[in-house]
């Protein structure tokens, strides 16, 4: 399983349920990277995408305690045990959680792999993805060249977890 997520300078992923910045080459890479595989989230992360609608040629999966309307490329599930259930039905390396901040949590011990793309400003966040600078069990594995997304520097890094939690 692994995740994907863009943060600030401070770790900061989000304000007000919206991303922090609007940057098409990460928005490129993070289409690129989930594209044809399991993407996994919370409500309202769900919620945060226009119309309120599954990502396309993604197989999605929501976990929530509301209800949610049947959608095309949408499965629901109401606990992690559930969860766990179906996730297990699938190609583990297909598998990108992508928010929201407590999802990320809780998942995060048992995610192998992390892309992060770094952003080199303050976004003023009010939500936070856990600094894996921080935790000896996350190593970067790969750091790209920083390069221009609009007005901000960004860099991408491949982050791997060496004590990897059984889901």
């Amino acid at each position: 399983m692994q995740l994907i997520v863009a943060v600030d300078k401070f770790w900061g992923i989000g304000k007000n349920n919206d991303l922090l910045f609007s940057l098409k080459e990460d928005m490129k890479f993070f289409r690129q990277t989930t594209l044809g595989k399991t993407v996994v989230m919370g409500y309202n992360t769900l919620m945060s995408f226009p119309f309120s609608k599954p990502l396309p040629k993604r197989k999605n999966i929501v976990l929530t305690s509301k209800m949610v309307e049947p959608q095309e490329n949408l499965v629901v599930v109401h606990s992690l045990k559930e969860l766990s259930i179906v996730l297990k039905q699938e190609n583990q390396e297909d598998i990108f959680i992508i928010g929201g901040a407590k999802f990320y949590k809780t998942m995060l011990p048992y995610c192998k792999t992390a892309y992060i793309t770094k952003v080199d400003a303050d976004g003023q966040a009010t939500t936070f993805f856990e600094d894996l600078d921080k935790l000896s069990n996350w190593q970067i594995t790969q750091e790209s060249q920083e390069i221009l997304d609009g007005e901000f520097k960004i860099k991408f890094l491949k982050y791997e977890n060496n004590s990897v939690l059984e889901f």
